[in-house]
């Protein structure tokens, strides 16, 4: 199921989601590789896919969502896009940089084989970047509706929204958006996220043949217990 699959709201995926630090960073550590082949894992709307494609560079922008990529397809015509997930992703050994944004690898149950697949796409020095929460930080504790509910004016009419969590065991959080139109018609999205500790993530990713440094933020903020983020960046060796 498409977990995206009304495209009004993929038409608000932008607006609430706009570039920023974070998207500065990856074209940054593009920059700094010097990379010429990028692979966009978990693209989505393709925001930022669209701006890490340039003149002499080959950019593949990655989705599970046909509504997502199906519009993605339709911003840029300099990116190659594919629908599916990591599983796609060929063993070529000569891409430079994998990025994965938007928290997309909490929706993995499993991250040890989707970094084996990540290590047989990159060339030796290449690097996987990626951002994840910090489960010491409790995010989910504010995805309730008491604490999220609200209502605005968009460009697909008006909206009312809230989150419902459903469940937190062991690092999985199960939580519904609610988007309620004024017609009546509310449209729920069942989300599932893994959060996993600096240790649990640094591990695996040893495991499949990474040399790897975590930092705060998207300026090089030092990693503390109660920070917030986990930003990633996992060298191949």
């Amino acid at each position: 199921m498409d977990p995206y699959g009304d495209e009004k709201l993929v038409e608000l995926y932008d607006l609430d989601n706009p570039a920023g630090d974070d998207h500065a960073y990856f074209r940054s550590v593009a920059d700094g590789l010097n990379a010429r082949k990028i692979v966009d894992l978990g693209c989505g709307t393709g925001l930022l896919t669209r701006s890490l494609a340039m003149s002499g560079r080959e950019v593949i922008g990655i989705d599970p969502s046909p509504t997502m990529l199906n519009y993605a397809r339709r911003t840029a015509s300099s990116v190659t896009w594919i629908s599916g997930d990591a599983r796609v992703i060929e063993p070529t050994g000569d891409v430079d940089l994998v990025v994965c944004t938007g928290n997309t690898l909490m929706h993995i149950a499993d991250l040890a084989p989707t970094f084996a697949t990540i290590a047989g796409a990159l060339r030796r020095g290449g690097v996987l970047a990626f951002e994840s929460r910090n489960p010491e930080a409790r995010a989910w504790q504010s995805w309730t509706r008491e604490a999220s509910y609200g209502d605005r004016d968009t460009p697909v009419g008006h909206l009312t929204e809230w989150l419902d969590l459903i469940e937190v065991a062991d690092g999985r959080v199960v939580f519904d958006a609610h988007n309620l139109y004024d017609d009546g018609r509310d449209d729920v999205y069942r989300n599932e996220l893994y959060f996993r500790s600096i240790d649990q993530i640094s591990a695996a990713l040893k495991a499949a043949g990474f040399v790897v440094e975590v930092k705060a933020g998207w300026h090089g903020e030092q990693f503390g217990p109660s920070s917030r983020l986990m930003v990633f960046r996992a060298e191949k060796v």
